[in-house]
């Protein structure tokens, strides 16, 4: 330890002291500014009208350097809640932790934080493992990069003078891709032990690798995992899920440990036949759309990683035996009562889980008045590609799933002829629609029978 504080010290010496944090103009940062949001740009604009500092910060920041398209925009400033809300037509001030204010632009919310003072100073409140519970002390702006979480987090972005201002070297480790911890690593997971989340999201995001001094806690420390609210906890899931690398993350947790107190069913799920691939496809088409832009439900991604458990206690209870329908709805049960309070699952996704899961029996063995049924199903759309994905895996005929995604897919006049043909080919029949009327042909007439009075020739 006291050499390599003696090399720091050396360092400074002959670099000469900083004075104050990097101003990095366009040219080092590349950031394009019609890329930022009218309304962040907008919201720094008013404060500083008003005497304030405000900079674009954190996450989008981060992913403009990089060239990826922010999904929010924050700001961060020197001015209060208080002073904040009064010099917007629609803003609120939220939290309890820590509070801050949603300017609302529209669907479009700017979240605007104050600058916060490091926990350094004694002054938050912590648990018995060193989680912060809470920590309602502004600082300045110095103070407020050093307390964020990693370098490459500490940006900020002035959209008035297009300036990066650096705290931490985040643009150089950015540009490396390099995640490195701002502080001691041990203290800083202590005090948030979300932060080993986040840290492996962005290196399987940013194709980064995480700083020696940054991974080498983590595996020992992720029991601290448990402490974390479930609802924040499910949060981080699925930003974890939905960060468009969602198998590198789950790989990575397994590397580093943390999957076991986060998402322990991996191990389990990856050690059934075909689980690694069967999650492998269905992360694979939610990285797809997360880069199109496309919205991603929850229930089913939840539905995707335990559908292996599922599969395989519903094929022993049929082979037992038992009615698909039943045993489905009996696998399905004991996989979430085991697994929904370790993977902090919120009750509302778990209902349209069950949904998704139970239609896929009704699939296979289902009458006119079923399918019909089926359609008016609000989660029928996700069953339907969901038996997509299982027919990709191989678990159900293509050309049936096939069948149910064109019916999905078709206009509502168009879906009755679907449906009669379907039934008549259950039934080896062709169906009704298909079968030409015979054309009923006219009696041949016999001249002059036409019904009209011909006139006949006279004797006279």
């Amino acid at each position: 330890m006291l050499p390599e504080t003696i090399k720091k010290f050396v360092a400074r010496l002959f670099s000469g002291a900083r004075t104050g944090p990097q101003r990095l103009p366009v040219e080092k940062h590349g950031i394009d500014r019609r890329q930022v949001s009218r309304h962040a740009i907008k919201v720094c604009e008013v404060l500083r009208q008003h005497g304030y500092e405000a900079y674009v910060v954190g996450g989008a920041v981060r992913d403009l350097i990089v060239g990826l398209q922010p999904k929010d925009f924050d700001v961060a400033t020197n001015a209060t809640p208080e002073q904040v809300k009064p010099l917007f037509r629609r803003a609120r001030i939220i939290g309890r932790r820590f509070r801050l204010v949603h300017v609302v632009f529209g669907p479009e919310i700017i979240e605007t934080s104050t600058f916060r003072a490091p926990s350094s100073n004694g002054s938050e409140h912590t648990d018995e493992h060193g989680r912060i519970l809470r920590d309602n002390e502004y600082g300045t702006h110095e103070e407020d990069a050093a307390r964020r979480d990693f370098t490459l987090n500490a940006l900020y972005y002035d959209p008035l003078t297009e300036e990066v201002i650096d705290f931490h070297n985040g643009v150089a480790d950015l540009k490396k891709r390099v995640v490195r911890m701002i502080g001691d690593p041990e203290r800083r997971y202590r005090e948030d032990p979300v932060r080993m989340l986040r840290a492996v999201r962005f290196a399987a995001k940013l194709s980064a690798e995480i700083e020696p001094a940054t991974l080498a806690p983590i595996r020992r420390l992720a029991p601290l995992i448990e402490n974390v609210p479930a609802s924040r906890l499910f949060d981080e899931t699925l930003k974890l899920l939905t960060c468009g690398h969602a198998m590198d993350c789950l790989r990575k947790l397994r590397e580093v440990g943390l999957h076991q107190d986060l998402m322990p069913l991996l191990d389990v799920v990856f050690n059934v036949p075909e689980g690694e691939h069967f999650v492998d496809l269905a992360l694979a088409r939610t990285d797809i759309r997360v880069r199109a832009g496309k919205p991603v439900s929850p229930s089913f991604l939840f539905a995707a990683l335990l559908w292996k458990l599922v599969y395989q206690r519903w094929q022993s209870l049929v082979a037992q035996g038992g009615h698909p329908t039943q045993t489905l709805l009996d696998a399905a049960d004991s996989v979430l009562d085991e697994q929904s309070s370790k993977m902090a699952i919120q009750r509302r996704f778990i209902a349209d889980i069950r949904e998704i899961w139970f239609m896929q029996s009704r699939f296979e063995r289902v009458n006119a008045r079923a399918i019909w049924r089926m359609l008016e199903q609000p989660r029928f759309r996700a069953a339907v590609d969901f038996l997509q994905l299982r027919a990709e895996a191989h678990e159900v005929d293509s050309v049936m799933a096939q069948w149910w995604m064109d019916l999905a897919n078709a206009a509502p006049e168009d879906r009755i002829p679907m449906v009669e043909a379907y039934q008549a080919a259950q039934r080896g029949e062709r169906p009704a629609s298909a079968v030409k009327k015979r054309r009923r042909r006219r009696p041949r007439r016999k001249p002059g029978s036409s019904g009209e009075n011909i006139p006949q020739p006279s004797n006279e």
